[in-house]
């Protein structure tokens, strides 16, 4: 994730200031890191600071390594900024996404850690250009030794929360919560409850009658079972499923009344939309397919599941879809034509589900997934909401926020456990692999338009 343009960064305060934004949290325990571009911010990562028995030399070496070969990424970049949050999480609050919290490492040990980072940003051609230590209370220069300016204990942390880019962040919309995985917590923006709430509490918002969702639910899974392999209702479900995500197309064939189905915000989802739309996510396949769609398209989407050998001629019967909607007569066609066989291969689904194809995602789209995602975590429980949990997750990560994606995969698996595409994800999460979106700056989500400063 990169920064917004247009702010104008006045002093170490508006750096600082510029970091609870981008990550949506206040950090505790971490590194913050960012990369930059001449005097322009780029690219902002986030780790835990090393737990304690791992602040030895070999460990701090092979820690500084790893920071420094995530910020390489950025190709434009050629020098780094770093902050160390020393103050452990506030009590009651757990180190995001989740691990036991360490009390702040003695000063001694932070400083070994900023030497093993200096030296690798500098081997790395990333020479740190000023680096700054945040406390509970105060924040100084790592290497400010004027009385005038740095003097213990530092300056009062108020500087950073109540500077003139974070007052500017706030006015653009901006909101910091609670880290990711905490009591106080979404887990993730817009996400109900805490992160690991599980399968037998109530997710509904106001509003909403989740037993009818889930009556429509089981009454469209019943219909899928014989269904799951056929290819008209499989491109009837992305019918439906791009009607939600880019509004409805001026036709006849489509109902233009106000209940229909593409004229509805997620948050005014009819009942029947909501248990149409989570049982399609019970089906793994179709699953699959709604996040390769909203990221890369629809032909990327069928070519995935043809490839697969998912999809064949079915019953013959009519596609079941939810009230207020058919498909249209131009309904994409089971096999492409002429011309489409002239364009190149479609990206395979591995290659969309790591970020990898295309360039650049369809970042709208993947925003409206998010929300449409968000609202049927919230009609019920069981695997449709573990699906709709873990959809949000990658999204996440697809955003570069790795610390959300744990927080949403980790509810999913205590929602329905032994969800395997929430174990496989936050397996990767876990292993610190990035999204290849996240970890080029022309394909990065940015959180505000536009690109960086």
């Amino acid at each position: 994730m990169t920064a917004p343009d247009h702010l104008t960064i006045s002093g170490p305060a508006d750096v600082l200031g510029f970091i609870p934004h981008t990550l949506g949290y206040w950090p505790a325990s971490s590194v913050v890191a960012m990369t930059m571009q001449g005097k322009r911010l780029g690219a902002t990562l986030r780790v835990d600071l090393p737990g304690p028995g791992r602040f030895d030399r070999a460990h701090l070496r092979a820690f500084a390594r790893s920071v420094a070969g995530y910020l390489v990424a950025d190709r434009d970049a050629d020098g780094s900024l770093l902050a160390l949050f020393t103050a452990p999480p506030a009590e009651g609050e757990a180190a995001e996404p989740g691990p036991v919290s360490h009390p702040a490492p003695p000063q001694q040990a932070v400083d070994r850690l900023l030497r093993e980072l200096e030296t690798a940003l500098a081997s790395a051609g990333l020479p740190v250009r000023d680096a700054w230590i945040v406390g509970d209370c105060y924040w100084r220069n790592a290497h400010c030794s004027d009385p005038g300016c740095c003097a213990p204990p530092g300056r009062p942390i108020e500087e950073i929360r109540d500077s003139v880019l974070s007052a500017e962040m706030v006015f653009r919309g901006s909101r910091v919560g609670a880290a990711p995985g905490t009591a106080g917590s979404a887990g993730a923006p817009g996400l109900s409850g805490p992160a690991g709430m599980g399968g037998s509490a109530d997710h509904s918002r106001p509003g909403r009658d989740p037993a009818g969702v889930l009556a429509v639910e089981r009454g469209f899974l019943d219909g899928f079972g014989t269904r799951w392999r056929d290819r008209r209702q499989f491109e009837a479900v992305l019918d439906v499923w791009e009607c939600v995500l880019d509004g409805p197309p001026a036709t006849p064939d489509r109902d233009p009344a106000p209940s229909s189905v593409a004229a509805r915000t997620a948050d005014g989802m009819p009942d029947d939309l909501a248990g149409y739309l989570r049982a399609t996510l019970c089906v793994a396949s179709w699953r699959d397919a709604v996040l390769v769609l909203a990221a890369a398209g629809r032909r990327p989407a069928v070519a995935g599941a043809e490839d697969f050998g998912l999809l064949d001629e079915g019953p013959g019967a009519d596609p079941l879809l939810p009230d207020g909607m058919t498909r249209p007569a131009n309904a994409p066609a089971g096999s492409p034509g002429p011309a489409a066989r002239t364009l190149p291969p479609p990206p395979g689904y591995g290659e969309v589900l790591l970020g990898l194809e295309p360039v650049t995602p369809d970042w709208r789209r993947l925003s409206r997934l998010d929300a449409v995602l968000d609202v049927l975590s919230t009609c019920g429980a069981g695997e449709s909401r573990a699906a709709a949990l873990t959809g949000r997750g990658w999204i996440e990560w697809c955003r570069g926020r790795g610390s959300y994606a744990a927080a949403l995969y980790g509810a999913a698996a205590a929602e329905y456990p032994g969800y395997r595409l929430a174990e496989l994800l936050g397996e990767l999460a876990r292993r610190g692999t990035l999204c290849g979106w996240a970890a080029r700056k022309e394909s990065a989500w940015q959180k505000f338009d536009p690109d960086a400063a």
